[in-house]
């Protein structure tokens, strides 16, 4: 009897993408808003380190004589009451929006790693100490401890940023401190103690690389909290003072006082902050829904699904 030879073909083996980038390709195909969000911060992002080349005007040049003017095919959005550009003075303020967003989120989340790590990590009666130091912090409303700290230090830009940057790390530290107490109870930091790894090497090779995620939501949601606080205490006048162009600052001294008789001095900075806020929160929304901390060490909802698929077509052929 003749006997069949069944050659099964090897099954392909799929490899892993980097973490980056298989975040931007999920990012793509299943967060088509966080994408869009993602695309209006690279905007923001590029206008502000190159607004020096594409301001058409100096932002702080008035115009004698054009005081007032409605958008034309001169002025893209028009000027303001001392004829200055406004297209000019929103790049540029743009500029000052990206920093702050950028740098005082920096500075948050590593007062908020250090803060939370140390507490999470101790644990005892530091942990009691620092917790009760940081309750007794976020008693006090957000918006009254920066401008009584702006009062105090002066007005300016790396005031602002740096202010921001303390606040905003102090109150997020219980965040932090609860995902370090998470990784901190698995079994391999357990383990990692057993053979007599020091706190360093924990702490490098075992916590932080596992609270990443937890550390770039914290960025990305601090983000468009930085530039709203900068524009909220600006628009009071506490924050970067005039002639440098702000959108809060704008929204505050003139846009306000010629509100009726030209709308589009405070209309223009506020499309502009509401598009900065709008894309970071989608951008950053998206972000928080990728990067699942039960997620880690796996290939994600849409890799997963893809080779699955691909089992079953391999199963249905065989049949």
């Amino acid at each position: 009897m003749d006997t069949q030879v069944i050659t099964q073909k090897p099954i392909k083996t799929y490899k892993k993408r980097a973490f980056l980038v298989d975040v931007f390709v999920r990012l793509i195909k299943e967060k088509p808003m966080g994408t869009f969000g993602g695309a209006i911060v690279l905007i923001m992002l590029l206008a502000g380190i190159f607004s020096n080349f594409i301001e058409p005007y100096p932002p702080l040049e008035p115009h004698p004589g054009e005081f007032l003017q409605a958008p034309s095919s001169k002025y893209i959005l028009g000027t303001d009451n001392l004829g200055r550009d406004l297209f000019s003075r929103i790049l540029s303020g743009a500029r000052t929006s990206m920093i702050v967003g950028l740098v005082a989120p920096a500075i948050s989340v590593l007062i908020s790693l250090f803060i939370g790590g140390v507490s999470g990590f101790l644990g005892g009666k530091a942990d009691m100490v620092i917790q009760r130091f940081v309750d007794a912090w976020m008693c006090f409303p957000e918006l009254i401890i920066l401008m009584s700290v702006m009062a105090y230090v002066g007005q300016g830009l790396w005031q602002v940023v740096l202010v921001l940057g303390i606040t905003g790390g102090i109150a997020g530290s219980r965040t932090m401190r609860g995902a370090v107490i998470a990784i901190k109870e698995n079994v391999y930091v357990e383990a990692a103690k057993a053979v007599g790894s020091g706190v360093p090497r924990i702490l490098t090779k075992h916590i932080l690389p596992n609270i990443m995620p937890v550390v770039i939501i914290i960025f990305t949601t601090r983000m468009s909290g930085a530039i709203l606080a900068e524009a909220s205490i600006s628009f009071l006048g506490f924050g970067i003072p005039p002639p440098e162009p702000t959108w809060g600052g704008m929204l505050s001294t003139s846009g306000r006082r010629y509100m009726l008789q030209a709308p589009w001095m405070a209309l223009w900075p506020g499309v502009a902050l509401s598009l900065a806020v709008y894309g970071i929160n989608m951008f950053g929304d998206a972000v928080r829904d990728l990067i699942d901390p039960r997620l880690r060490g796996g290939l994600g909802r849409y890799e997963g699904s893809k080779i699955q698929k691909a089992r079953v077509k391999k199963l249905e052929v065989n049949n």
